[in-house]
């Protein structure tokens, strides 16, 4: 049996794998740049969720931490901004529970 291929050349392998890849990356990345700015117990509930072409999605874990985030949501689109990240908007969406 042959050994296991390692996750990062599995994805540089398949192109839409390598394009999942870098989404992946770029939604790291651009947590953070914005982690900074999340006080310190509301991070816990905050996860990066997907890039696309019109921006960026944070998952907050609930309704409460989604209206903090919305506050917050100038701020951390300037931080973004700031580094040169196009596009820079964020959303916020709450979790699906179930």
């Amino acid at each position: 049996m042959p050994d296991p291929l390692p996750i990062s050349q599995a994805l540089a392998g398949h192109d839409a794998l390598a394009r999942l890849g870098r989404l992946l990356h770029e939604s790291k990345r651009r947590m953070a740049v914005v982690a900074p700015a999340l006080p310190g117990a509301l991070s816990r509930f905050i996860k990066p969720g997907p890039v696309d072409e019109e921006g960026w999605s944070l998952i907050a874990a609930n309704a409460a931490v989604a209206a903090k985030l919305r506050q917050l949501q100038p701020r951390l689109e300037e931080l973004l901004a700031e580094q040169g990240i196009q596009p820079h908007k964020v959303r916020i969406k709450v979790e699906q529970q179930g």
